[in-house]
């Protein structure tokens, strides 16, 4: 024993010896180092204009910039931060610049940053309640503080035997309640039944409902994107839903799930709720409503109309970090049956067994998701809902809707340009009509090409002022095809954006505008 005592107190002084001991958690360190990375952020957000909104490098650049090994000793944390300025900014689209106009975004705001760092620096994984008890029960308020804020029905609250849970987005939301959908079906059919589930959604509902159906075993001859139409506002019809459906049973198969959208990606359409709740529930189908995007708004009394009939479905869902001043990645969810997705993703291992989870009384969040760890991803919402109040949050979205349609009129104004869809929420749809393509007036696109050549030159002049706008850096727009329509998509959602952003980036269109139009109809070709 002494023997060993000696030679462990040698080895000791040998690292020791050989600076290999070393403290990755040292308070003072995390304290010099935490405020330069501060620092760092602040002035980041202080000069976020200067930088091309769009990121302008090639691929495979970053290879040529860094080294092709990790370092062998440790480097200082000033230089690190000189590379990410040096090599890693010029590789960020900036999501967070107050020209960001793209997709929806992802804003975020001090609080949350500040919520992210107590996450982090606390690190639980909150996968059941004793694994740290302020993590569940955390989440379970705010989850129910956001629902009474959406006023959102009473089974979907605790109170009334429903519950919330964060996931980490929508596509693990819907393949979590979508799972729990199938294992209720096939508990009473038997699991050969799984080749004749069937899914619903339309045409515009977001590509994540797909991959879903994928991974939780649907066939996919059995997906059903059902085709919107501008009578309808590219909303899904539900005589268009109750007809594929009644196909469906005809044809032997089993109508599933439903997945209507409030808010769609391409162009903010909103899904008739309580008429399509109605007609799935006639088939005892699980009923969905994903408001990822349009969700928030809805704590605004003057917006929470377009989920009205949410009562009738059974989960719904919406991402804090699309327009909530929370960052990535937090979905909200609420299903009336919490037991449901339990019975699905449950596993029940010995080693976590406790005392808390046999009593029933606590929640263990691992049986309401896909992953076993979890983060502290309450605590980041949390801080943003005590921090702004709800008052300043529905001024935050509403100011944002002021600012779309501020952009909606800039764009009625101008004879060049047509608002192409409604506008809902904060985006706008928009191209140039079709009377500014050259050759479209003078009669010889009727005769020769018809219609469908005369869209086709109108998508690839929008096509054409998108690529030009986005390469100039000043802003970042995105687009879609809806109905065969290409159309730029202006998404107001950034936390730090002005009117003065809004009315810049109307100029940068119509500047562009300008110069493609005023081109010969053959340099419009090649442009």
């Amino acid at each position: 024993m002494k023997s060993l005592q000696c030679d462990c107190q040698h080895l000791l002084e040998n690292v020791v010896g050989n600076k290999i001991e070393m403290n990755p958690l040292d308070p003072e360190e995390f304290r010099r180092q935490g405020h330069m990375v501060v620092d760092f952020l602040a002035k980041y957000y202080e000069n976020i204009e200067k930088y091309p909104v769009l990121s302008q490098v090639e691929p495979g650049y970053l290879s040529k910039r860094l080294p092709s090994s990790a370092p062998h000793d440790e480097e200082p944390m000033e230089a690190i931060l000189d590379d990410v300025h040096q090599h890693i900014f010029p590789g960020l689209t900036h999501w967070q610049s107050p020209n960001f106009f793209a997709y929806y975004q992802t804003n975020t705001s001090t609080a949350a940053i500040l919520g992210e760092m107590l996450c982090a620096g606390f690190n639980v994984a909150g996968f059941n309640w004793v694994s740290s008890p302020a993590a569940t029960e955390l989440e379970s308020l705010v989850m129910d503080w956001l629902g009474k804020m959406l006023d959102l029905p009473r089974p979907f609250l605790p109170f009334g035997n429903g519950g919330g849970v964060i996931e980490g987005n929508t596509s693990e939301a819907i393949i979590c309640t979508l799972t729990a959908a199938r294992d209720r079906v096939l508990r009473k059919l038997g699991h050969n039944s799984i080749a004749k589930l069937v899914v619903y959604g339309s045409d515009q509902t977001n590509c994540s409902f797909q991959k879903a159906a994928r991974v939780v075993g649907i066939d996919p001859r059995n997906f059903r994107a059902l085709k919107t139409t501008r009578s309808t506002l590219f909303g899904l019809s539900p005589d268009s839903l109750e007809k594929a459906i009644r196909l469906d049973i005809n044809a032997g198969l089993i109508p599933l799930y439903l997945c209507a959208t409030v808010g769609t990606t391409s162009c903010a359409a909103v899904d008739p709720l309580e008429p399509l709740c109605k007609v799935a529930s006639k088939f005892s189908m699980w009923i969905h409503v994903d408001a990822a995007y349009a969700g928030a708004s809805c704590i605004c009394p003057e917006y929470r109309k377009f989920i009205n009939g949410v009562e009738f479905a059974d989960s719904f869902s919406f991402n804090a970090h699309k327009w909530l001043l929370t960052p990535l990645d937090c979905c909200c969810l609420w299903v009336k049956d919490p037991n449901a997705l339990v019975k699905s993703l449950s596993t029940d291992p010995e080693y976590l067994k406790n005392e808390a989870t046999e009593s029933k009384q606590v929640i263990d969040y691992a049986d309401w998701q896909l992953s076993l760890s979890r983060r502290f991803r309450a605590l980041k919402l949390w801080l943003v809902l005590r921090s702004h109040g709800v008052q300043n949050l529905r001024s935050h979205i509403k100011n944002h809707c002021r600012l779309a349609k501020l952009f909606e009129e800039l764009v009625e104004e101008d004879p060049q340009f047509e608002v192409v869809f409604p506008r809902n929420f904060a985006l706008v749809c928009f191209r140039i009509r079709p009377s500014g393509v050259a050759g479209m007036s003078n009669g010889h696109a009727d005769n020769e090409h018809g219609e469908a050549w005369k869209l086709n030159e109108v998508n690839r002049l929008n096509a054409q002022l998108l690529h030009a706008i986005n390469a100039s850096g000043r802003v970042f727009m995105s687009h879609t095809t809806v109905g065969g329509v290409y159309v730029l998509r202006f998404a107001v959602g950034a936390t730090l954006v002005t009117e003065k952003h809004v009315i810049m980036a109307w100029k940068v269109v119509q500047e562009h505008a300008n110069s493609l139009l005023s081109m010969p109809a053959s340099e419009q070709h090649s442009a």
